[in-house]
């Protein structure tokens, strides 16, 4: 077997060769070359429903975009809100809607806090992300999935401050501080700043992505939708690309980002069947301390702090 310490005295070369004597090379980054604005709302079900295609969309194809989380603004206050597609009038109203919707989407939901400690406003967390997002744009998005999850499947009125603090404490920033100052006129200003750039999409409901090119071009797509549709949406506005989708992280790498991982997630991350879900984390998980718990009749896996 061949040395591969040896030195060739002919090219000059210690250690395997096999390269000619001058080669050009690219180390750059792609220019990502579109902007997504993706809108939403902490407590627009929608959205919650979208989160496992969102997922893997973003896993596979961040590398052709740069990705701006917007808030839309779903709920100032229930004085004189309705909203008639759906048939809500008052609080209890949304509760019937979230069964609805999780029913469709298999995300678990569930809404019996309209009954009996309702959402005031979406308003508050919607502050408390911007202060995050000014700080650091991943630790809103982290926060506004922890804020979620408490609010959809464990049934938390995320709109009091005592649990904002708590949500804002577990992604390792300061809880206290932070809601002190969503209660300041800048965080609204910069909440504002967020709904004036919605109105100039022309945007109405949630969640919506827009795609822009450098023109200021693009494609809009309102409601939860299929990945097939996102990536198409991503292939017009980059004609020219021939769209190579990254390779997954294994199930450990992910759900040590994302600390709970609900069964659907799995499956539609790694295209895998709900009867396979149980044994498909066990093998990828193998000794790592994790948990299969239940909540509203979703399983779901968690890592051991």
């Amino acid at each position: 077997m061949k040395n591969n310490m040896m030195c060739d005295l002919e090219t000059g070369l210690c250690g395997p060769g096999g390269d000619s004597e001058m080669q050009f090379i690219d180390l750059s980054v792609p220019q990502k070359k579109i902007d997504l604005y993706y809108v939403t709302d902490p407590i627009c079900s929608h959205c919650w429903a979208l989160e496992p295609v969102l997922r893997k969309f973003e896993a596979q194809y961040a590398q052709y975009f740069n990705m701006h989380t917007l808030m839309g603004g779903l709920l100032e206050s229930w004085d004189g809100f309705t909203d008639t597609a759906n048939g809500i009038n008052d609080p209890v109203d949304v509760a019937e809607h979230w069964k609805e919707v999780a029913e469709q989407s298999r995300m678990p939901i569930d809404g019996i806090l309209w009954y009996d400690n309702p959402i005031a406003s979406s308003f508050i967390p919607s502050r408390v992300f911007k202060v995050i997002h000014k700080q650091n744009p991943e630790l809103a998005n982290i926060f506004l999935r922890r804020a979620r999850e408490a609010l959809f499947a464990f049934n938390k009125n995320i709109a009091q401050d005592n649990m904002l603090i708590d949500l804002v404490n577990k992604v390792g920033l300061n809880g206290g501080e932070i809601v002190k100052q969503s209660k300041l006129p800048e965080a609204d200003i910069s909440l504002q700043e967020d709904f004036q750039l919605v109105r100039q999409l022309g945007i109405q409901g949630f969640p919506t992505i827009v795609m822009l090119n450098k023109e200021k071009k693009g494609i809009k797509v309102v409601g939860a939708r299929s990945l097939d549709q996102y990536v198409s949406a991503l292939q017009q506005m980059l004609p020219e690309e021939n769209l190579q989708p990254k390779q997954l992280p294994n199930l450990l790498s992910l759900i040590q980002k994302e600390k709970l991982l609900f069964s659907c997630e799995i499956e539609a991350f790694y295209g895998i069947e709900e009867k396979d879900v149980e044994d498909f984390v066990s093998k990828q998980l193998g000794s790592t301390d994790f948990k299969m718990k239940e909540i509203l009749g979703v399983k779901y896996s968690t890592i051991i702090d």
